[in-house]
Parts: C-alpha cells; sequence; structure tokens
C-alpha cells in the first residue's frame, strides 16, 4: 500500500519526476513546449500555482502551492496523460515515459523556499548544462531575474518580499542566485525529497505532523545515498 503524500493546501511542494529508467522525456524544444503547455492547463485548471520549474532532459523539479489537497495530484496525472499522448503521437511511439509516482516533500517558507527555488533553477548548471542558470532556456529563472514574461509562473510572497519593486526583487534575486548554495541546504533538499517528508525547521515539522497525524522528519540513514549529477 502507497504511503500517502505529506500536503497541505497552501503549503509549497517541490517534486520531482522522472523518465523510466531514467531514460529521456524531452526530445527536442518541441517537446519542452509541450509540457509547458500541459503544466499550464492543468495547473489553471486545478488551481495551483507554479512558483519554480525547470525541464531536464529525464526529469522535471517544480515548486508548486495548491488551495486543495489533492490538487496538485490531480494536475500531475492530467500533465503525464496530455503530454505523453501528445509525445508519442508526435515521435511515433507507444507507451509511459514517467516513473508511475513523483516524489514530493513540503517546503518551509520562511526557511527554505528560496534555497529550494536556487537549488531547482541551478539543476542545468550542476548537470553542465549551462555554465549560468539564465543560459538555459526551459526554467522560471527567466521570470525571476525579469528576462521573460512568463504567464504559467507565479511569484510566491517570500520572493516578492526580496525588494520594494521589480527591480530590486530582480537585483537581489540575482544575486541570490550567484551564491553557492549551502551543502547543508542541498542535502536537506534531497533527504527530505528523497524520503517525501516536511522540509523545515522543527516547528514546521510538528506543525505538520499535528495536522496530517504522520511523521514529518526525515529517518536517519543506516548509510549515506547516493544523489545524482543534475537532481
Amino acid at each position: 500500500m502507497r504511503r500517502r503524500r505529506l500536503e497541505l493546501p497552501g503549503i509549497p511542494m517541490h517534486l520531482i519526476h522522472r523518465g523510466v529508467n531514467r531514460g529521456a522525456t524531452f526530445l527536442d524544444s518541441d517537446d519542452n513546449a509541450s509540457y509547458l503547455q500541459a503544466l499550464e492547463v492543468a495547473a489553471a485548471a486545478q488551481g495551483v500555482q507554479l512558483h519554480a520549474y525547470v525541464l531536464m532532459s529525464n526529469h522535471v523539479h517544480l515548486l508548486v502551492s495548491a488551495s486543495a489537497s489533492g490538487a496538485v495530484s490531480r494536475m500531475m496525472q492530467a500533465v503525464g496523460r496530455r503530454y505523453v499522448r501528445a509525445c508519442n503521437v508526435r515521435h511515433g511511439r507507444t507507451g509511459t515515459l514517467w516513473e508511475g509516482r513523483y516524489k514530493s516533500c513540503l517546503v518551509d517558507s520562511d526557511r527554505y523556499l528560496l534555497a529550494c527555488i536556487r537549488y531547482i533553477e541551478c539543476n542545468p548548471v550542476r548537470a553542465a548544462m549551462a555554465v549560468q542558470p539564465w543560459e538555459y532556456r526551459w526554467s522560471s529563472v527567466h521570470a525571476h531575474l525579469g528576462l521573460r514574461d512568463d504567464l504559467r509562473w507565479t511569484p510566491h510572497p517570500v520572493y516578492l518580499a526580496l525588494g520594494a519593486d521589480k527591480a530590486e526583487r530582480e537585483t537581489r534575486y540575482r544575486v541570490l542566485l550567484m551564491e553557492s548554495l549551502d551543502a547543508q541546504d542541498t542535502e536537506a533538499i534531497r533527504a527530505h525529497l528523497r524520503q517525501e517528508r516536511a522540509l523545515g525547521s522543527p516547528r514546521f515539522q510538528s506543525m505538520v505532523e499535528t495536522m496530517l497525524n504522520r511523521p514529518a522528519g526525515i529517518r536517519l540513514p543506516g548509510r549515506p545515498a547516493k544523489s545524482s549529477v543534475g537532481d
């Protein structure tokens, strides 16, 4: 029996969805555009806000929040059906592209949200697909830096609090983006996503546990788990 996801209305959720056996999910730029169109339609239909994203060659990262429990799952199901159908027709293939279940974790806005956005948008740099995050096309970084309009993107209040106006926010976020992400933050993001727990302070985790009556903190590993470049 599958463990139910940690999910709370209004609380940001970081998720990753991989291709089957880590195989390619995007073969060309038309595939990327098709996925984003499917994501835009499904997010609007389910009332899900998209705060950050990156489409890699064989997986996607999304940072979202929803007004109702179950909305993110319904969105991802709709995206999967629409995108796979379109991709199969375009490339003359059959079958699925995605692992059956995406990984997700709740994110504490006060402590980890900006780190999580930076982690997502720096993914292409870690994977040696770009020297700078903004050199990679399929990412929300262009919206955060004011380089391109992105109608599917909704800035999170924590990002908006970076400055009194658009220019100040973009400048301050660029400075953050150029700083190396703390190694402990990076490992915390990976560990909580891997175990599908609540990434945040003990107070945040206690709140999640109280509301959902389920453990929210990560289990101590018996041995260090391997992390993949570009995850």
